[in-house]
């Protein structure tokens, strides 16, 4: 039996189809910035030279990067509110995310620190700067600049985790879809469409991405 192929059904739901691809990026965007935050943070006590300090970041990562992300994000879902804690779907996802990027982002950062060299970092302090100011300025920005492209595809690659969010009811792209599909029972068209449309939102990420490296962590050529 042929198959009748028919978009008409996926482009009249086409609103939806927006509003979860503005759900996908604002989770997304969320993720990064809270993934980046615990990255940033997560360096600085995983190169302390306390153990106390150093032993939990480094469980951490182990625990996180050698789980699945829809056992986490079940984790958080189910598990929080046995602690009095309850968070709606999207607060939840953006957690998730931000927990889950920010594992894979400790270390990444942690790359880059370590290439700095030690010879920057000594010549910081004889300048009189601030351990906080040699950090942020000699250390941090000349890694962040190594190790951004590996930072940005673990982002961009974070951006497609969004689609797991659906199983906890956020509203993003695939639960749009799913919704559609449904309705319409064109798996099909619903999904292949969808597919093109992850497709140009990870585009635009890594165009945005390309964007901020140019105006920021470029070497000035003269």
């Amino acid at each position: 039996m042929a198959y009748s192929f028919d978009f008409g059904a996926v482009f009249d739901r086409a609103p939806e189809l927006l509003w979860g691809s503005l759900g996908t990026i604002g989770l997304a965007l969320a993720g990064m910035l809270l993934a980046l935050l615990i990255g940033i943070l997560g360096v600085a006590a995983r190169t302390s030279r306390i153990p106390l300090v150093r032993a939990p970041v480094i469980g951490f990562v182990e625990v996180v990067r050698n789980t699945p992300f829809l056992v986490q994000i079940f984790f958080i879902y189910f598990a929080l509110p046995l602690m009095g804690i309850r968070l709606n779907p999207t607060v939840t996802a953006i957690i998730a995310l931000g927990i889950n990027g920010g594992a894979y982002a400790i270390e990444i950062i942690r790359g880059g620190v370590e290439s700095v060299s030690k010879g920057q970092i000594e010549a910081g302090f004889a300048l009189g700067l601030h351990k906080g100011d040699v950090f942020r300025l000699i250390v941090l920005k000349p890694a962040l600049r190594a190790i951004y492209p590996s930072l940005t595809s673990q982002f961009v690659m974070l951006t497609l985790t969004t689609s797991v969010c659906t199983s906890i009811a956020a509203y993003e792209l695939t639960s749009a879809a799913q919704r559609i599909e449904s309705d319409t029972f064109r798996s099909f068209e619903v999904y292949f469409t969808v597919t093109a449309i992850y497709l140009v939102i990870s585009t635009l990420m890594m165009g945005m991405f390309a964007l901020i490296s140019r105006h920021h962590f470029n070497y000035p050529t003269r």
